[in-house]
């Protein structure tokens, strides 16, 4: 059987599928042998202390000290006396399998401290919710740690969210596979990111694939080969080795610098997600860090990070990156990323609403505590700050503002930090684009992001799959955009970078050098494949291409 789905990454990746069903399935029927179902209770229950506990250690080990605590309590609920008695007697007396006493229980439990007015105690809900979940879904047999996968897996997914591509170990998976999702999805993002091949925005696949089926993800092509015939599978493993060799080609342009054919020079720099990610940006010859997603920080857990921790991470990737640029940007959550504990409320246009800049600056605590973080870490490299989704002057202003107040706390405090930090925005908003000759005299740089830049200039949602065929970052009404703000950052003396996906599609390297763009910054393992283009490209004729891509006159 054959699935076509869009391609999420590239890669050949050939595998044993594992079926993530997130919807929790709760059957409930009376049991005979009551005996028989308490022990299916207790070996659940033994299974989901040994991977709490192995949550624990890793957390433990990385110095994530909020991410132990909560395993911590998570281990004392589990053996909680009142709770195991509960579950035990529903199963004895009532007859009840084990799925719906555990639930049952735990409902009782949840809607109990649901109900408090104590804060810490009505976070314990959540907790709750989490445990009843883990030892239900050990019981039905579905999966739980994706940190936990066996080796040579095919991840099968309706959608994957951040916080679940996040736990991923790359070691271990060699291909994702979403009924969901765009070339520009989260998923689709780091799955290039952690260089796994994927197919996304299939369909159906959840639905089609079973357990233990042998998967051939073609991220290339995006197809998907369930249970292929033996001919089939010589032909993918032969064109999985041509794939290696040709990475492995690449691999030598890796120290070659980037300079066109007629002498230009361009910077190629990592979008990354994570501080461990510098070494592979550097593996990959990145020449800077042009986007830090935060966010990461944020995910897999209740409570907002501490400015302590905030600052180990960013200091980290600074460390790493040895003197080259690292731009962070600031907290861009809401639209598809959503933190339960942040209290972000369910809108009807997310990606229109309260997410990003806007969230930060009704949330200054929140923007200030990352701003300190990033101000003291910044004299352990060279890093830069980036404020996502700007609109408007006013939302700059008032996000240097918090800027220079924490500025100003660290200066009473004695703490030493890069007093010329350089300020920048993400270019994603059309507004933006349009007033950019207004946005540079409070800027030292500009990135532009594609992604968004195209859904909010086309009106194209990225992640439907039924108006996909609309969202078009080549459209003209883009690049004239995009040239808009490269023309406006050359007349201020302002670097003009690119973060968007586009910046990593060497198809499109061509146009983009033609309107000008000489920083690029995309997932790391793009970084050869654009090299290559950037090698052969004569300015004169990419000028004259990207003229008639964006139909300028």
């Amino acid at each position: 059987m054959t699935l076509k789905g869009i391609p999420g990454a590239p890669g050949i990746g050939i595998g044993t599928a594992q079926v993530l069903k997130k919807e929790l399935d709760i059957p409930r029927f009376a049991v005979e042998d009551s005996k028989e179902e308490l022990d299916r209770f207790y070996r659940a229950l033994d299974q989901s202390k040994q991977q709490v506990s192995q949550l624990l250690e890793r957390a433990s080990k990385n110095g994530n000290k909020d991410v132990a605590d909560i395993m911590q309590a998570h281990l004392m609920m589990l053996d909680d006396p009142e709770f195991l008695a509960k579950v035990k007697e529903s199963i004895e007396n009532e007859k009840l399998n084990a799925e719906f006493a555990v639930w049952s229980v735990g409902q009782e439990y949840i809607q109990f401290f649901e109900q408090m007015t104590d804060e810490y105690l009505k976070a314990r809900a959540a907790d709750l919710k989490d445990i009843t979940e883990r030892i239900i879904r050990n019981l039905t047999g579905t999966l739980l740690d994706l940190s936990q996968l066996p080796q040579n897996t095919v991840l099968v997914a309706r959608d994957l969210a951040p916080s679940d591509t996040a736990q991923i170990d790359r070691e271990h998976v060699v291909g994702l596979v979403t009924d969901e999702g765009g070339p520009t999805s989260h998923v689709a993002i780091m799955a290039r990111s952690f260089q796994i091949p994927a197919v996304v925005g299939t369909k159906n696949a959840t639905g089609e694939i079973k357990n233990g089926d042998l998967l051939v993800v073609d991220g290339n092509e995006g197809i998907v080969e369930v249970n292929p015939a033996e001919d089939s599978l010589k032909n993918y493993e032969q064109k999985q080795l041509q794939w290696k060799k040709e990475q492995s080609d690449l691999g030598e342009l890796i120290t070659v610098p980037s300079v066109t054919k007629d002498g230009a020079q361009v910077k190629l720099e990592a979008n990354i997600g994570r501080p461990e990610e510098v070494e592979i940006a550097l593996k990959f010859g990145a020449e800077g860090v042009g986007l830090f997603r935060t966010e990461f920080l944020f995910m897999d857990r209740n409570t907002l990070p501490s400015e302590e921790e905030q600052f180990e991470a960013y200091k980290k990737a600074l460390e790493g990156m040895r003197g080259q640029v690292v731009t962070i940007r600031t907290l861009d959550i809401g639209g598809d990323k959503d933190l339960p504990y942040l209290g972000l409320q369910r809108e009807n246009n997310p990606f229109l609403g309260w997410r990003a800049i806007r969230y930060c600056l009704d949330r200054r605590d929140v923007l200030k505590t990352q701003l300190r973080a990033i101000l003291r870490a910044s004299v352990y490299g060279k890093a830069a700050v980036m404020f996502p989704m700007i609109s408007s002057v006013e939302e700059v202003v008032k996000a240097k503002e918090v800027l220079e107040e924490a500025k100003a706390e660290l200066r009473e405090e004695g703490q030493p930090f890069d007093e010329h930090v350089k300020v920048g925005i993400m270019v994603e908003i059309p507004s933006a684009a349009v007033a950019a000759d207004l946005l540079a005299p409070e800027v030292d740089f500009f990135s532009i992001g594609t992604n968004d830049l195209t859904q909010y200039t086309l009106a194209v949602d990225r992640d439907n799959e039924k108006v996909r065929e609309y969202y078009n970052p080549l459209h003209p009404a883009v690049l004239r955009l995009i040239k808009r703000v490269i023309d406006v950052g050359n007349a201020f003396g302002k670097e003009v970078a690119m973060c968007g996906e586009l910046a990593g599609d060497d198809k499109a390297t061509e146009i983009l050098l033609g309107l000008g763009l000489q920083v690029f910054s995309m997932t790391p393992s793009s970084i050869p494949r654009v090299k290559k283009v950037v090698l052969s490209t004569n300015n004169e004729e990419a000028q004259a291409i990207a003229k008639k891509a964006a139909a300028l006159a």
